[in-house]
């Protein structure tokens, strides 16, 4: 943390900083073309390319010295398909251009603050969820990560912590993970994988059946999964939370129908990148304002209470917030 500010107060240090990282563009451009396309190549898989980007952002956090995450530092440079080399290539330039400088730039700062406009979302992201498993996580003993990708929280966690934490994806994503965890030397002894595809399994029996205790609160994470599942698949996960036990936490991110419908080229762009990765994005909240109520009434109608809801993108008459991260409870 205090690499980070005593880059924001060196007078001159963003200026420093991406006229380095523009001098530094023949080597990162390269890097950068050839990691998409290896993503892109990868599609037939099954493994998914929306996982990655995530584990990219605690990376990047982790080299620039603001949040300690060794597990995804070992994750990231033994992602199958993708050259290790490219991803340097792509990356490095950034990182070194920060450690000259000491600057960090708003897409990268932890925690973050402030206004969260899109290019922002993954480090404010970061920042909201590692809130809500500091703040709730102490009050249960059951973590259940729902589509885990990579996530790397429950290899934070100090060993001697009381807590049961489970990981449920898809079949095909989580083997993958399991084989770079041992392939990277992490102890993944505590955490129990649950393979399931919400749109099609019933992941609630599973979880019961790998030795989740439905009868005891847990804190459910749901981060970065609400906009690539179909209405049916958010509805149901949904109902299966609320008929958890009470005093049970979810935390998730999700996008509007603004993300969806909005004719802004970064929208625009998303969109179709996601879709050319055979991940499309599939759903979003109502965006009529108040978004908040909107929100709170697809939680009511599934059983759940809106706890806390920050809302990205101002919000007026004329303008439509984009997403939201929002804590839900079962009462």
């Amino acid at each position: 943390m205090s690499r980070k500010g005593s880059g924001m107060r060196k007078p001159g240090a963003a200026f420093a900083f991406y006229l380095l990282s523009i001098v530094l563009l023949p080597v990162s451009l390269p890097g950068y073309v050839i990691w998409v396309g290896k993503l892109l190549a990868a599609k037939p898989s099954g493994v998914s390319t929306s996982a990655q980007a995530p584990l990219s952002a605690r990376w990047a956090m982790h080299n620039f010295g603001v949040r300690d995450d060794q597990a995804a530092n070992r994750l990231l440079p033994i992602l199958p398909g993708v050259p290790w080399l490219a991803m340097r290539s792509a990356f490095w330039p950034t990182v070194f251009a920060h450690r000259v400088t000491g600057f960090v730039p708003k897409t990268f700062r932890y925690p973050f603050e402030g206004e969260i406009r899109p290019h922002a979302e993954a480090s404010a992201r970061v920042t909201f969820f590692d809130s809500a498993v500091d703040h709730f996580l102490p009050g249960v003993d059951q973590l259940v990560i729902l589509g885990a990708g990579f996530d790397t929280r429950p290899y934070r966690l100090p060993q001697d912590k009381p807590v049961y934490s489970f990981e449920i994806d898809a079949p095909k994503t989580q083997s993958v993970k399991r084989d770079m965890l041992d392939k990277a030397g992490i102890d993944a002894r505590k955490v129990t994988f649950v393979p399931a595809d919400f749109e099609q399994d019933d992941w609630l029996a599973k979880l019961v059946d790998a030795g989740f205790d439905p009868g005891r609160p847990a804190l459910f994470l749901w981060e970065g999964v609400t906009m690539y599942l179909d209405r049916e698949a958010i509805e149901d996960t949904l109902r299966k939370v609320a008929g958890c036990a009470k005093g049970s936490l979810l935390a998730f991110d999700y996008f509007t129908t603004e993300a969806l419908e909005s004719s802004r080229p970064y929208w625009r762009y998303g969109r179709a990148a996601a879709k050319a990765v055979g991940e499309p994005i599939k759903f979003g909240v109502d965006s009529t304002p108040p978004s908040r109520e909107r929100l709170s009434e697809l939680l009511r109608s599934g059983g759940l209470a809106l706890l806390e809801q920050h809302g990205l993108g101002r919000e007026s008459r004329k303008k439509r917030a984009w997403g939201g991260f929002a804590i839900a409870m079962v009462e």
